[in-house]
């Protein structure tokens, strides 16, 4: 796209890379205001799109949406950085056409460097205007006021990872146990009619042993493995609270005094 009667309809539309990567939309087209040939294009970039790149229009093409510009996302990142709402200088230009030398070929490389006699004149080049140069105009008799929003999203990220690990650990316990023993008891009874031939059955002086086992409990311990629980590791969602502080820009428009130049142009 080459012809300045189509620049209205690319401010604003979205702009791709080379390689059909997602760029920002178009800010704004700077032409060469001798030939009225458009040169450079700005491509909102960055964190939000709150930098505005320089692009080369030349290769490029509109396919009706967006505009499919001629070189690589990274290269248009990179761009040296300059204001976009001024004439580009002619340092600026040159700055420029070194930053992009490498990437444009054949055609487009030769048009840009055909272009390097223009970029000496410091006005060689301004925002695409249908009235003489003023940044933000659409061509007509009103004047556009812009001003950048913040939009803020959320992404997911890894923060860490969180393992349940079983080791062994020893602890004593202690508790007491019943146990229960015998022991002697000496029982006596008179001898009675009816125990008397038992009693008298031996001699009459004689020496004699009698004995008995004594029995006893003793503790036993033994021991065994019992399942318990089962333990398992879960996650669930925490909303917080984050401060997000970002700078935006807003155009203000100065509307002229009852003393005002008429010839001077609006700022």
């Amino acid at each position: 796209m080459t012809s300045t009667d189509d620049l209205r309809q690319l401010i604003g539309c979205p702009a791709v890379d080379c390689e059909g990567g997602k760029l920002g939309k178009i800010g704004q087209v700077y032409v060469n205001d001798r030939t009225g040939q458009p040169l450079w294009v700005t491509v909102a970039t960055g964190m939000f799109g709150t930098r505005q790149s320089f692009a080369p229009i030349r290769g490029s093409r509109y396919d009706g949406e967006q505009l499919v510009l001629a070189v690589p996302k990274d290269t248009i990142k990179d761009a040296p950085n300059i204001d976009d709402d001024q004439r580009i200088g002619a340092d600026e230009q040159e700055a420029l056409y070194r930053h992009y030398a490498g990437h444009l070929s054949g055609e487009t490389a030769q048009d840009a460097g055909d272009q390097r006699t223009d970029a000496a004149d410091p006005s060689a080049q301004e925002p695409y205007a249908q009235s003489r140069g003023t940044p933000g105009s659409t061509g007509d008799d009103a004047m556009t006021r812009s001003e950048e929003r913040l939009r803020v999203g959320t992404e997911g990220v890894e923060t860490g990872r969180a393992r349940l690990r079983k080791y062994v650990v020893t602890e004593d316990v202690t508790t007491q146990v019943p146990v229960s023993h015998e022991k002697v008891r000496v029982e006596r009874e008179p001898v009675t009619e009816a125990s008397r031939d038992t009693a008298t059955a031996g001699p009459d002086i004689t020496e004699a042993e009698h004995q008995v086992t004594l029995h006893a409990e003793r503790p036993v311990v033994e021991k065994e493995t019992v399942p318990v629980e089962r333990v398992r590791l879960g996650t669930e969602k925490v909303t917080d609270e984050h401060e997000v502080s970002e700078t935006v820009r807003k155009e203000q428009i100065e509307e002229p005094g009852p003393h005002s130049d008429p010839d001077r142009p609006a700022r």
